[in-house]
């Protein structure tokens, strides 16, 4: 598979998630703008055909966590990383998609944008700084991590960067996040200046 991503950094990851997830073991990770200003050629024309085959995929449950799970996760103080920006993790800004601001509790920030830096229209991962950041969230590549932000998108980020580059091997991510978590107006939010709150307390 060629994924390649016009729009946003999000949609190469999230693609090679989803590849990931069903078991495919194939997967081709490519972006061309970056792949040109370092000087590559980008070959043109119609590409190869290729014989049709069956492919029968099994799910990894491992790579996505439920509400179920993130639930008991947060009660045994699994590793929970929100992976939206700051100001939504502390609860000063929300998404849409969630009923109300702030974030699971427990959960320890790693926004994704962290891990990119921007040269010349073309994303780079800053590896160099990845251990940093890491064991700045308090992170433990050996412990069960689950990582989520509002709808999906953006932890597919840092799933691949943890999973892929920085080598945890029991990650999953949460795939409904602050908009499945506050459908529910008895589960907990917390915000910085408020602390635990539950959902009904804090849309009256």
């Amino acid at each position: 598979m060629d994924v390649r991503s016009s729009i946003d950094n999000g949609v190469n990851e999230d693609s090679f998630r989803e590849a990931r997830i069903p078991g495919s073991r194939y997967t081709r990770y490519t972006d061309d703008a970056g792949w040109q200003q370092q000087g590559y050629d980008v070959a043109t024309g119609d590409p190869d055909a290729f014989d049709a085959t069956n492919f029968e995929a099994s799910l990894r449950d491992q790579l996505v966590a439920s509400t179920e799970e993130v639930d008991a996760a947060r009660e045994e103080q699994a590793q929970l990383v929100d992976v939206r920006p700051s100001d939504y993790f502390s609860g000063e800004n929300k998404s849409p998609a969630a009923r109300v601001a702030g974030t699971i509790p427990g959960a320890r920030s790693l926004p994704h944008q962290s891990h990119l830096n921007v040269q010349n229209g073309a994303y780079y991962l800053d590896v160099d700084g990845l251990q940093s950041r890491i064991n700045q969230a308090d992170l433990d590549r050996r412990e069960r991590t689950i990582a989520f932000c509002n709808t999906g998108h953006w932890a597919a980020t840092d799933w691949f960067v943890l999973s892929e580059v920085a080598g945890f091997e029991n990650i999953a991510m949460y795939d409904g996040p602050m908009a499945a978590w506050t459908i529910s107006d008895s589960r907990p939010v917390q915000l910085a200046r408020e602390g635990i709150k539950q959902v009904r307390e804090l849309l009256n």
